[in-house]
């Protein structure tokens, strides 16, 4: 179970990033209590999924897959432009994540 709350956090962590740009500075009242209410549903389920990870490996697992998952969303919604060093970027942390799992810590 521990791995489907992390799941959750990571997909509401990705819905921070996206409200957030839309809430422009938090002046936008819709974008910005979205943002706040995905933060803290993010927040929860990744304290749920942390009863049972090393809180260093969750952490890591939950903020490098969330930011991956806003790079690509940044690029199929946002209109921001993928890149050669954006796409380095993202297999650097992908490999990362693979070594976390593979240390056998979570």
């Amino acid at each position: 179970m521990n791995w489907v709350y992390l799941a959750i956090a990571v997909v509401f962590e990705v819905a921070v990033g996206l409200f957030a740009s839309k809430a422009q500075g938090f002046t936008r009242l819709w974008w910005t209590i979205g943002t706040l209410v995905s933060g803290a549903i993010a927040t929860l389920f990744l304290s749920l999924a942390l009863l049972t990870f090393d809180v260093g490996v969750g952490y890591a697992l939950w903020t490098s897959v969330a930011g991956v998952g806003i790079a690509v969303v940044g690029v199929l919604l946002l209109g921001q432009r993928p890149t050669w060093r954006k796409a380095l970027g993202i297999a650097v942390v992908i490999g990362g994540v693979v070594g976390l799992q593979l240390s056998g810590s979570a």
